[in-house]
């Protein structure tokens, strides 16, 4: 089978884009894992299928699948990098472009500079929409990992995020923590994992383990539900 695929990334979150506006996309998880391995497939950290929307006011269907073949419902980066794919090649000729997604609609802004602006839409942070197993919302939530209790913010951007503090991020144990912590049971659907350190009162650093592709070098979804914490909880005023 002849693939042909377009390879972009945002920040260093890269992904290989499938255009199928024309066509019909027919790769199966086992497929995309494969594609995804970095030393005998493609590599990508989550695959992008761009094709023809169901809504009239929607200009594009985007689906998103991991390297490990599993489908998500949102990726902030992965929507940057479609809207600057389709306009740069002349198939949607808009500023403004309308992504349908498996969790609703993006806004995707093409701006004078270059860059592409995202409308996330609004944080949810109620815990059956995340989804998280807790009885009720709280600001802040705990989970015991080998003995040891992290506090952690939950948010649902589309998909699920899990927000802890930490005083370095560049020595967090994001490669030990970040499985573990997804694996927890208070996440039925696992979860994204940042770990955020306040550098200033304008600026994080962040870090984040994904669902299903493991530490990534941005992610947007991610970087949203770390402001959506700091503004929620009032980190830098604390």
């Amino acid at each position: 089978m002849e693939l042909a695929f377009s390879k972009m990334h945002g920040l260093g979150n890269d992904f290989v884009i499938i255009d199928c506006m024309e066509h019909a996309f027919t790769l199966d998880a086992e497929q995309i894992k494969a594609l995804g391995d970095r030393h005998f497939g493609i590599g990508f950290d989550q695959m992008l299928v761009l094709s023809r929307p169901d809504s009239s006011d929607a200009d594009v269907e985007y689906r998103i699948f991991n390297n490990d073949g599993s489908e998500v419902t949102q990726c902030g980066n992965g929507a940057r990098c479609i809207a600057a794919y389709l306009y740069d090649r002349g198939i949607i000729r808009k500023e403004e472009i309308i992504a349908e997604t498996r969790h609703g609609t993006l806004k995707l802004y093409l701006q004078a500079d270059g860059q592409v602006r995202v409308n996330m839409g609004i944080p949810d942070l109620e815990p059956a929409s995340i989804p998280l197993n807790v009885p009720r919302r709280e600001p802040v939530y705990q989970l015991v990992v080998d003995n040891t209790t992290y506090d952690f913010f939950a948010v649902s951007m589309g998909n699920p995020h899990a927000v802890l503090v930490t005083e370095n991020a560049g020595t967090a144990p994001v490669q030990e923590l970040g499985p573990l912590i997804q694996a927890n049971t208070l996440f039925p659907d696992g979860v994204n994992v940042g770990f955020m350190q306040v550098l200033d009162q304008g600026h994080i650093r962040l870090r984040v383990y994904e669902r299903g592709a493991g530490e990534t070098l941005a992610c947007g979804s991610g970087a949203c539900a770390a402001v959506v914490l700091v503004t929620t909880v009032k980190i830098l005023s604390a």
